[in-house]
């Protein structure tokens, strides 16, 4: 269904940032009657458009909200002037998925409202989530950080559910959204320039409980102490609430999402169904056809014997860990440009990696790393190489597994993690034409 052409007829909406989310907020602002204006600072390019002003923010008087894409900041480092001016106003500053609730009620819908958000393993928990509803025949619609901006979600009717991958970025722009359903997965250092410290990243994320009540079910892990003390917030404010231990989950089968991390992302989407009103069998049917996505532990192709995996998705030593615990034995590409602190953290897992290829600006950094650890390695530059490298390892020593898990940002060689996945799979792809085999699909 669509949204009715008159829902924002007669309210002006600024909107700063014009890019994926920025763009798809204006178009169904637009198509939903609202007037918009509209800016970017670096490409402010817009079709021509009836209700439609392309013009800089010199005034935010008579504005309904400030629209401001995720990246663009209104509090640290700096707020950008445009939050400024909204700021002395007294115009709200939004996210997509705020206007996406108001929307979805001005359109006199009771659709709900499913959120997610972490700093590692929304994707896959939101993606589960919204596979287990879809398959059990549930209109569901899946989008904000993870795929389709929020505001371009179509609208669903009562029995819908709203799937919504929520950053921190987007969960301090709250003012109306309400989820019957929320969880909070896990929170490590992250977005910090954004947030001042810990302190202020765990009180953006907390704010996706905003508005909930005893009629609505919070999902929690228990992995560290900001996750734990937001935990006894929540419970003490009546609204009910699972906590997730990562000892005390029972075992879950689902051939797409291997490792223990995985484990807690569908004991997440799990409880969230249940309180959607789905049974232990529809979740189950659910679990066995979801494919997994694509950069994330994704077993891409099988070649002689040896499984390749695609983790790409892996920009930091936080997200290798989970990938390197999920496999006993392993061939490690990694590198590129390594984040603070390197891959030291990762010294508990090396015992994984029978070897490591590196590649990337960063190969010397990592080298150290496992010159410190009796980690064997070879520098083999590029990730075509790297491939060929690994390949011819992993039959020397018989490891099943070749695992690339970069344990780094991708942009030195590649223009995104999506992009030298890609590649990676590629360079598989040409290294079994090589060797004269069939590809074979397969899991590890």
């Amino acid at each position: 269904m669509s949204f009715p052409n008159t829902l924002f007829a007669g309210e002006t909406f600024a909107v700063l940032g014009l890019g994926r989310n920025g763009a798809a907020v204006t178009a169904a602002l637009l198509a939903m009657g609202a007037q918009v204006q509209a800016w970017d600072d670096k490409n402010p390019t817009l079709p021509p458009q009836a209700g439609l002003k392309v013009a800089p923010f010199r005034s935010l008087e008579g504005m309904t909200a400030l629209i401001l894409s995720p990246g663009i900041p209104h509090k640290l480092p700096a707020p950008h002037p445009v939050a400024q001016l909204a700021q002395a106003a007294g115009i709200p500053i939004l996210s997509d998925a705020d206007l996406l609730f108001q929307a979805v009620r001005r359109a006199k819908s009771q659709a709900r409202f499913a959120a997610v958000t972490g700093t590692n393993g929304k994707s896959t928990t939101t993606a589960l989530l919204a596979h287990i509803l879809t398959e059990a025949g549930r209109p569901c619609a899946a989008g904000g950080n993870l795929g389709t901006a929020s505001l371009a979600l179509p609208l669903l009717g009562d029995d819908g559910v709203y799937v919504i991958e929520m950053s921190s970025y987007m969960l301090e722009r709250l003012e109306h959204f309400h989820a019957s359903t929320a969880c909070l997965l896990n929170l490590t250092p992250d977005h910090l320039d954004r947030h001042g410290d810990m302190a202020g990243y765990a009180s953006a994320k907390a704010h996706v409980f905003d508005r909930m009540t005893s009629q609505d079910l919070a999902v929690i892990g228990q992995d560290d102490p900001y996750c734990r003390t937001i935990a006894d917030t929540v419970e003490q404010s009546g609204i009910n609430l699972t906590r997730l231990a990562p000892e005390s989950l029972p075992p879950f089968s689902a051939p797409a999402l291997p490792g223990r991390h995985n484990q807690q992302n569908i004991a997440t989407a799990w409880a969230m169904a249940r309180h959607l009103g789905l049974n232990d069998e529809e979740i189950r049917a659910g679990l066995a056809t979801f494919p997994g996505l694509a950069h994330r532990l994704q077993a891409v192709k099988t070649v002689h014997g040896v499984t390749f995996v695609n983790d790409s998705k892996a920009t930091n030593a936080e997200a290798t860990s989970k990938a390197l615990d999920a496999y006993p034995k392993v061939i490690w590409i990694a590198g590129g440009q390594a984040k603070s602190g390197g891959i030291s953290s990762l010294a508990p897992w090396l015992n994984r990696v029978s070897h490591a290829v590196l590649i990337g600006q960063d190969a010397p950094l990592l080298a150290q790393t496992l010159d410190e650890n009796s980690i064997p390695y070879t520098v083999s530059h590029t990730l075509d190489r790297a491939v060929m490298d690994a390949y011819d390892i992993a039959q020397k020593h018989a490891v099943p597994v070749v695992l690339l898990s970069p344990a780094c940002a991708s942009f030195d060689q590649f223009r995104s993690f999506e992009d030298r996945g890609t590649q990676f799979e590629g360079a598989c792809t040409a290294l079994a034409e090589r060797l004269s085999t069939t590809p074979k699909s397969g899991t590890v």
